[in-house]
């Protein structure tokens, strides 16, 4: 009897200690089944936020093969652009070593076209009229000078030349001072050209055109306001290039008219 007490004890006791193996086998696949699933949320999570640099790379991947084609082409503009200045440069420098072999009979060239000059500046649109008439200034001073070769004076002269001539291909904006209604006043000036010169006022409350016809100064209408402040930052780089409206005088009837 005591036996069979025994052996059924023990029996128990192997049931309990295999339910406890069991119980520990299962609790650690658990645990593993947990922890393989916590790897792979951390395992997307990292997934899609390569996918993410992913996408983030390639576009500006894009970008900037868009900006290369864009480069290439300004690249090409530029070479053109260079050329054609260096081809002028030589033909400038052919001139100036021509005029080293015509001596004094230049003079009097030199001084034609300083005159030449200062009438033109007279007559067209009044912009920059300082900085215009201190090289004027220079040149008169420089043709008297005799520690300078004819040859400098002619190409400071033809370098005025090209300065004029590339006023009237260019877009500028200065600020300088207007009188046109008795008091002097700070106005930031447009140049188009020469084809329009218009100001506004620091505050923006006035805008002007010159009337090149009338030779005065008109004001213009509020709605040009806007454009003329557009204008001027596109000539100050602070705008892409862009159509603006500025005031052209009326054209001239043809014929006999």
């Amino acid at each position: 009897m005591r036996l069979h007490r025994w052996t059924a004890t023990l029996g128990i006791a192997c049931m309990v200690a295999g339910a406890n193996a069991y119980a520990q086998s299962l609790e650690e696949a658990v645990g593993e089944r947990a922890n393989a699933n916590a790897a792979g949320v951390e395992a997307q999570k990292r997934i899609d936020e390569i996918s993410d640099a992913t996408d983030v790379l390639l576009t500006e991947y894009r970008g900037t093969n868009r900006q290369i084609d864009s480069l290439r082409i300004y690249n090409q503009q530029m070479r053109d652009l260079i050329a054609s200045q260096e081809a002028e440069l030589e033909s400038l420098q052919g001139q100036i070593d021509t005029v080293e072999l015509v001596g004094r009979a230049v003079a009097p060239l030199m001084l034609r076209m300083i005159d030449a000059l200062e009438n033109f500046i007279e007559l067209d649109v009044p912009f920059l009229e300082k900085e215009r008439s201190e090289r004027l200034a220079g040149l008169r001073e420089l043709v008297d000078r005799a520690d300078v070769t004819d040859a400098e004076k002619y190409r400071r002269i033809m370098e005025a030349y090209q300065i004029e001539n590339e006023y009237g291909r260019t877009i500028e904006a200065y600020r300088s001072t207007i009188a046109n209604t008795g008091a002097e006043r700070t106005v930031d000036f447009l140049r188009v050209g020469r084809i329009a010169l218009v100001y506004l006022t620091l505050e923006g409350s006035e805008a002007g055109a010159w009337d090149q016809q009338a030779k005065q100064w008109v004001e213009l209408e509020a709605s040009y306001r806007n454009a003329i402040s557009q204008g001027l930052r596109v000539a100050r780089k602070q705008a892409a290039p862009e159509l603006i409206r500025v005031p052209l005088p009326a054209p001239e009837a043809g014929g006999n008219s």
